[in-house]
């Protein structure tokens, strides 16, 4: 009669394991757990090597033959009486592995007798303050700064905020009868851009993203350059007023990098002046935004990076971007300061920026300045945002929106009234009506003038190109 394979692999493995561990040959004999003893299964004993059912301590470790060695099969595969049975006194006793534990006492030893963690050193305390000046409801919450005392000296600020708002609605609606091309809203976000421009002066660089109209406008850049660029037509972007501003960047963080190379050119050449770059929420998860802060940070470069965080990157709300309980804190990666600000308070703002650039250019290096704001409008006039927002939440924001804010601020000190509001309406009006007329009667660029503003020098392909489509366009 022919031996079981079953046994026979048994005791092959059982050989190889007394040649590898120098006891007796042949297969040791299985045992069953015994819980008076104090025993537990295989498989749920703690090992030095490994963890699970198959795991041997070092001294105990198997020649593999092909076979499974029989004291590592679980209990109910050699019950008691069985020929493979093993006793509880022919069983080598396995010591749990070592753990660390967590000490709250230093002075403290864990009753287990097990290893314990070091005590813990606090090495760095970071925090992060949050500015406002003019709650929702239009009243301060505390005295206003120096430059801001006095209901008059905020009619400008106001002004500005009315205006932006003013040729953001003409735009919206030359877009929606398709005379403009698609246009980012900025409505809820006037005292951001407002802010950043008022606290700048005319030589320094901004170099904004797609949702700064307000900034540029208060920099100097006219309506019908903002038309024009809008429109599909680059002259829009060769400014008159601040020539040294960048155009409008589209893609997302890619201006962070351009802003620190603007501030170490200024740095290089000893100039008194700050770069200012003008983020969304969103470009905050880029590498881009991180690379930038960094570089900024170990060279101690005079640029501000602002992020105007209106709680969406287009249909991705601000929980599902980031842990963080704050943009601002992101700073603190690259060791240099973060604030974070009411952006629907125009003062609150322009005092934070006031501050951050003096910093820069008294050279105390970056600041990140996160203003807390809402885009009450769709992310571009091809967007629809009820696809993912309520409207229960644009709702309750408007209530915190920044015109509306400083407007009764001002009525409230008897800075403001009925009739300056329809003067101020009308005229406004008036103005950028009449940037609009111009951009629909300005003539069409000539089909070259995709090639403009690409290279220095162009290269002889794209030169090829630009005759070729010059010649058919006659």
């Amino acid at each position: 009669m022919s031996e079981n394979p079953h046994t026979v692999a048994r005791r092959r493995g059982g050989r190889e394991r007394g040649r590898s561990t120098g006891s007796r040959p042949g297969p040791e004999p299985a045992r069953t757990p015994d819980p008076a003893a104090g025993d537990a299964a295989p498989h749920a004993e703690t090992r030095r090597r490994g963890s699970g059912v198959g795991s041997f301590p070092a001294s105990r470790t198997p020649a593999w033959t092909g076979a499974i060695p029989a004291d590592v099969r679980p209990p109910a595969q050699n019950p008691p009486g069985s020929p493979n049975a093993r006793s509880a006194s022919t069983r080598t006793p396995l010591r749990p592995a070592p753990r660390y534990v967590r000490r709250t006492n230093p002075t403290s030893r864990h009753p287990s007798g097990t290893l314990e963690r070091p005590p813990a050193q606090v090495v760095a305390r970071f925090e992060i303050r949050s500015v406002r000046w003019i709650g929702p409801d239009g009243h301060a919450v505390s005295p206003l700064p120096p430059f801001a005392r006095g209901p008059h000296a905020l009619v400008p600020l106001y002004t500005a905020m009315v205006r932006a708002r003013t040729f953001d609605r003409k735009a919206v609606a030359l877009q929606r009868t398709g005379r403009l091309g698609t246009y980012p809203p900025l409505v809820g976000e006037e005292a951001v851009g407002v802010g950043v421009a008022f606290a700048m002066d005319p030589a320094d660089v901004l170099v904004p993203a797609y949702r700064d109209q307000a900034a540029q406008l208060s920099r100097g850049v006219t309506p019908l350059e903002l038309f024009l660029y809008w429109g599909g037509d680059e002259r829009g972007s060769d400014f008159a007023g601040p020539r040294r501003d960048f155009p409008v960047s589209i893609p997302v963080a890619s201006h962070a990098p351009h802003a620190a190379g603007v501030a170490l050119a200024m740095k290089i050449r000893r100039e008194p002046r700050v770069a200012v770059c003008l983020l969304g929420d969103g470009a905050t998860s880029k590498g881009d935004f991180y690379e930038a802060m960094n570089v900024a940070g170990v060279m101690r470069l005079p640029v501000v990076f602002v992020v105007a965080n209106n709680q969406w990157a287009i249909s991705v709300p601000r929980t599902a971007q980031t842990r963080a309980e704050t943009i601002a804190q992101k700073a603190i990666s690259a060791g240099i300061p973060g604030v974070q600000v009411d952006g629907n308070d125009v003062v609150a703002l322009t005092q934070v920026m006031r501050e951050a650039v003096g910093t820069a250019r008294d050279g105390g290096g970056p600041t990140l300045v996160e203003a807390l704001t809402y885009r009450l409008g769709d992310h571009t006039t091809v967007d629809d945002a009820r696809r993912y927002r309520p409207d229960a939440e644009v709702s309750a924001r408007w209530a915190e929106e920044p015109i509306a804010r400083l407007r009764e601020y001002l009525v409230t000190c008897d800075g403001w009234g009925r009739d300056s509001e329809e003067t101020l309406l009308r005229d406004l009006a008036a103005e950028i009506d009449a940037a609009a007329e111009r951009f629909l009667a300005s003539a069409p660029e000539p089909a070259g003038a995709m090639f403009e503003h690409l290279y220095a020098v162009l290269p002889d392909e794209l030169g090829e190109q630009r005759t070729a489509v010059e010649a058919a366009a006659r």
